[in-house]
């Protein structure tokens, strides 16, 4: 049987697929995914994509927009050099900083919150699982904060980081919450997703 490290090492059919299509990375394949399930993103919507780098999210979303929509991506570290648009708004700084806040919330309000971020992992299942719950507790809070009435969520949990709890909370901001595993994830992968639809 290969190992983790292997399997991660080998290309697989996504990560060709994304290199053929021109994203930076797979994980494109899981937002287009869960965009066919739920339907949350339409042409003119005004998108915020959290933990954006490489940039892979944020293409895809320039992709299915129009020229009235607009996508406001903040990472800490840059976008690939291919990820580019007129309609894109790149913050590069730490999301938890009251500035970057201030200047996404001026970009704002948006339609749909998206975060594919993921922690540094240690390879201690406790310790990445609550620093993802960390994440998914921050992205809730732009999601509460600055999505429209009506607007939908997405965002990236390592499974048993607390997700029936967070998807209560999620409950209480929108009219439907739940979780979701894309096909395109790594079958080893202990991650998933968590959707919120029509903000209240």
């Amino acid at each position: 049987m290969p190992s983790k490290r292997n399997s991660y090492a080998k290309p697989d059919f996504w990560s060709q697929k994304a290199f053929r299509e021109g994203y930076p990375a797979r994980s494109v394949y899981k937002l287009a995914e869960i965009d066919e399930k739920f339907k949350f993103l339409k042409k003119g919507y005004t998108v915020l994509d959290l933990g954006a780098a490489p940039g892979s999210w944020t293409t895809w979303l320039l992709r299915n927009l129009d020229e009235n929509g607009k996508v406001v991506s903040c990472d800490l570290n840059p976008l690939s050099k291919d990820v580019k648009g007129n309609n894109l708004v790149f913050f590069q700084g730490d999301l938890l900083s009251e500035e970057i806040r201030e200047q996404i919330r001026a970009e704002g309000p948006y339609d749909l919150v998206v975060c594919d971020a993921a922690p540094l992992t240690t390879g201690n299942r406790t310790v990445d699982t609550l620093r993802s719950k960390a994440l998914v507790e921050m992205a809730i809070w732009y999601a509460q904060t600055m999505l429209k009435a009506g607007g939908n969520f997405c965002v990236k949990i390592f499974q048993n980081g607390d997700q029936q709890k967070l998807l209560m909370k999620m409950r209480e901001v929108f009219t439907q919450a739940k979780g979701f595993k894309p096909e395109a994830c790594r079958s080893e992968s202990f991650e998933t997703y968590l959707i919120g639809l029509a903000k209240k």
